[in-house]
């Protein structure tokens, strides 16, 4: 459910752009992210910081877009996103008990595995690390597209290219993660499967 919800508003700007074009699904985007604040109160009563960062690129960079009717407005809110966020991950190694990536991705092995689990902090702050290039990197990649490629390219790179990669990067994460989670204390290590057939 939550999954659909991030991904409706990036759903709405497609279909209002093929169908209208890039000034009118940024309206739609606009009001879309302002729908998704209010379903996270409904739902959830708190709001993402993610959620919350967003919506308010969108609506400053939206609003200078229609405003100064200036495309490159909203094509640059991509890159100015994610190099937030990649400071975000950055300043999480000194601010707070746990990184950025650990408080992220430990709700998603919390649901698949149980609250029971320990990862070694090393690998957390390695993650961490990774993190911060890829978001940096993504912003980079983007500003690139806004300057070398056509506008239909930069849609389909942001609504396609980019959703499939960050769903991968979590993904392999993810199942990196899992292989390498470390029993909670109290509970036994797995056996060796050689010791129990000896």
């Amino acid at each position: 459910m939550q999954a659909i919800l991030e991904l409706a508003p990036l759903a709405a700007f497609a279909v209002a752009y093929y169908l209208h074009g890039l000034y009118a699904a940024t309206a739609v985007l606009m009001v879309a992210m302002v729908g998704l604040l209010a379903a996270d109160l409904a739902l959830t009563r708190r709001i993402p910081s993610m959620h919350s960062l967003s919506a308010v690129l969108v609506l400053v960079f939206g609003a200078a877009t229609l405003l100064l009717h200036n495309q490159r407005y909203i094509e640059l809110k991509t890159s100015v996103f994610y190099w937030l966020v990649s400071a975000a991950f950055l300043a999480s190694f000194w601010i707070g008990k746990r990184t950025l990536t650990e408080r992220l991705l430990r709700m998603t092995l919390s649901a698949a595995l149980g609250p029971e689990f320990r990862v070694p902090e090393p690998l957390w702050r390695r993650l961490n690390w990774i993190w911060v290039v890829f978001s940096a990197a993504v912003g980079a990649a983007n500003l690139l597209v806004v300057m070398r490629a056509s506008e239909r390219f930069w849609v389909n790179f942001n609504v396609f290219g980019l959703t499939l990669a960050t769903m991968v990067f979590v993904g392999v994460q993810v199942v990196w993660l899992v292989r390498r989670i470390e029993p909670a204390p109290g509970e036994p290590a797995a056996k060796d499967s050689s010791a129990e057939a000896g």
